[in-house]
């Protein structure tokens, strides 16, 4: 079954919305030189949530079911699992490559187009997450500077590249007959993650802290460890013991 655990959660809805605005001096630093454009963009991507991806999801929520919302999740995680494969390809994570590639054949057709995860379930191929993003981290580009993208959210100029070639390597690209059909699976898409994210936001919004700093704290945390497989170098991080708590709760 898929699963989001808390700290994920957070970092996805970070990817989804700006959270909230905040009215603090930018206080820039290496890693976000771009703060003051930042924080525009942040409130942007705020409205939008407020406005339109929040009530949406809530809507979605009221139709369906934890089971519909994660077969749906499955589904398009599924369509992505060729990008993973060529990005675990890139990094010489062959094995990775294999395992991804088997997990995609027996969800495409035993899991009825992904919609159900047998590979995990019963073979113990559980789903892994790469990008190319991660793979110019593995190659040691650095992931500076921090860039708040409009609809997009947090990203940063390495990882920014992710967009394109996700696009390109996703199977929906080549089955959506026209561009409405890809707005409309792209639209679906969004809002069951959304709505899978509905803890996150309550716990963002009762955190008495800068949910800019919060989200983009998140964010570098986040990739960091998908670049080190979990096992990044130890750096002091101010939200580190929130995170902690999060992950303890679960």
């Amino acid at each position: 079954m898929r699963t989001i655990r808390p700290w994920l959660w957070l970092l996805l809805l970070a990817l989804l919305t700006g959270c909230a605005s905040t009215g603090g001096e930018p206080s820039t630093g290496p890693s976000d030189p771009l703060e003051g454009v930042n924080r525009g963009v942040y409130g942007f991507n705020e409205v939008l949530d407020d406005y339109a991806l929040a009530p949406a999801a809530r809507g979605w929520t009221r139709i369906t079911t934890p089971g519909v919302r994660d077969s749906v999740g499955n589904f398009f995680d599924n369509l992505a699992a060729p990008g993973v494969v060529l990005n675990n390809l890139l990094q010489g994570k062959f094995r990775d490559a294999s395992a991804t590639t088997a997990r995609f054949l027996v969800n495409s057709t035993v899991g009825v187009l992904g919609l159900f995860d047998p590979a995990d379930r019963y073979l113990g191929i559980a789903a892994r997450e790469e990008d190319f993003g991660q793979t110019l981290g593995v190659w040691g580009v650095e992931n500076r500077p921090y860039l708040v993208v409009p609809l997009f959210g947090p990203s940063s100029g390495r990882d920014v590249t992710r967009y394109p070639v996700g696009y390109y390597t996703n199977v929906l690209t080549y089955v959506a007959l026209d561009t409405v059909t890809m707005g409309a699976f792209t639209a679906v898409n969004v809002i069951n993650t959304r709505a899978q994210l509905d803890r996150a936001a309550r716990l963002r919004d009762e955190s008495a802290i800068d949910p800019y700093a919060f989200t983009r704290s998140a964010y570098l945390q986040y990739r960091e460890q998908q670049v080190y497989d979990g096992n990044p170098p130890q750096d002091e991080d101010p939200y580190g013991d929130f995170f902690d708590e999060l992950e303890s709760g679960d």
